[in-house]
């Protein structure tokens, strides 16, 4: 026996393990050293990452508001004609009222003549308040009031919008390259030019929201043209006024009609979240209107006025037969009502939560489509001993 063999078997008696036992010992030793390394790497990684991320994802975001940015100057409906004196008014009025009547006829619009000076037209139909605009400036350079020239003077007024409305849904989609609209869709489309939403146009809105989306969707290797297509159509429900329904529902059924792409479809259906993200596109659909609405300035709503819809909600939720309460969530958007237990049953919270939607739905104006949440709760305690 050498004496490396004699060392050896002098320590194994000692440290009372063996050879391979004291290298097991030292490589787990190691391995833990190394493991705790390599997790303490990880982490620092993760967190580098992160950090690198975060910073690229604002760098994004900033470079694709800034690519929103318009130089387009919105064009508000103007619902109020000023008139320098007051035979203008009478010759509108006519006799006993004949031209007057035949105006509203003609055009759909209240004609309201109880200020001086000032004519105000109103409907709930920008469009008809914009022909009805014009028609009434040339009748009253025209002088020639009469109902035979008023209803000639609307349908010249008619033909002239529907050309505008074209050549703006025209304008829209050049404005983002986007080709091949049907032209109907594009005359829809060029309604936003007399719309506006919370004080903000709608061309103006939708062209930042498709800037902002196209920008996102190229960054991140999304398609950038069903994006595109997403956001322009996402508020197209807005200007449909021959129907019934959320803006949000009626746009998806005027995209249906003319048969649009099935995720484009989805990404108008989704934008406010009525429905789960069914793919990247939606997602940046919702973000870009989300900017688009919420920078600084954007948008305005009469404080009071939203104050007192949420209030009316509530209020209408308590109306109702066994609700205990009710509170509105999300901007108006949810609204969860409670519900004793010992007056409804299941079937009839259900009935209840339907019937609370549908009233709502009559008697305010909500954006978005408002879920309502009936909760139902049984609770018992026993005292304590």
């Amino acid at each position: 026996m050498d004496n490396k063999q004699k060392y050896q078997k002098k320590l194994e008696e000692i440290s009372r393990i063996s050879m391979d036992q004291a290298k097991k010992l030292i490589l787990d030793e190691a391995r833990a050293e190394a493991r705790e390394d390599i997790v303490r790497i990880i982490r620092e990684a993760e967190e580098g990452a992160k950090l690198t991320a975060n910073m690229r994802a604002q760098e994004i975001l900033s470079d694709a508001l800034r690519h929103g940015a318009l130089d387009i100057i919105p064009e508000y409906t103007v619902s109020v004609i000023k008139i320098s004196d007051e035979d203008s008014k009478g010759r509108i009025i006519g006799k006993e009222g004949r031209n007057i009547r035949a105006f509203e006829t003609a055009t759909g619009v209240d004609v309201g003549l109880d200020e001086e000076g000032i004519i105000r037209l109103s409907s709930f139909d920008s469009v008809r308040r914009e022909i009805a605009r014009r028609a009434l400036e040339l009748l009253i350079k025209d002088t020639r009031i009469q109902p035979i020239r008023i209803e000639e003077v609307v349908e010249q007024q008619k033909k002239e919008v529907s050309r505008i409305l074209f050549e703006e849904g025209q304008k829209i989609a050049q404005e983002i390259g986007v080709l091949n609209i049907h032209p109907d869709l594009l005359s829809i489309l060029g309604r936003f030019k007399f719309r506006t939403s919370f004080g903000q146009n709608l061309v103006v809105h939708s062209l930042e929201v498709a800037k902002i989306g196209a920008y996102l969707a190229a960054e991140i290797g999304a398609n950038v043209e069903i994006t595109k297509l997403g956001c322009l159509f996402h508020d197209i429900g807005k200007v449909v006024s021959d129907k019934e329904g959320s803006h949000v529902q009626l746009g998806v059924e005027l995209l249906q009609k003319y048969k649009m792409p099935r995720e484009v479809i989805n990404a108008v259906a989704e934008h406010h979240e009525d429905k789960a993200f069914s793919s990247v596109e939606s997602v940046l659909v919702y973000i870009a209107d989300a900017a688009s609405g919420g920078r600084p300035g954007a948008r305005h709503e009469d404080v009071e006025g939203y104050v007192k819809r949420i209030r009316d909600m509530e209020e209408i939720a308590k109306s109702f037969e066994g609700v205990t309460d009710a509170f509105a969530f999300e901007a108006g958007r949810e609204l969860r009502v409670l519900i004793d237990p010992g007056k409804l049953d299941d079937i009839e919270t259900t009935i209840a939560a339907k019937r609370i939607k549908e009233e709502i739905d009559k008697k305010l104006i909500v954006p978005g489509v408002v879920r309502v949440t009936a909760i139902r709760e049984f609770r018992t305690s026993e005292p304590k001993e």
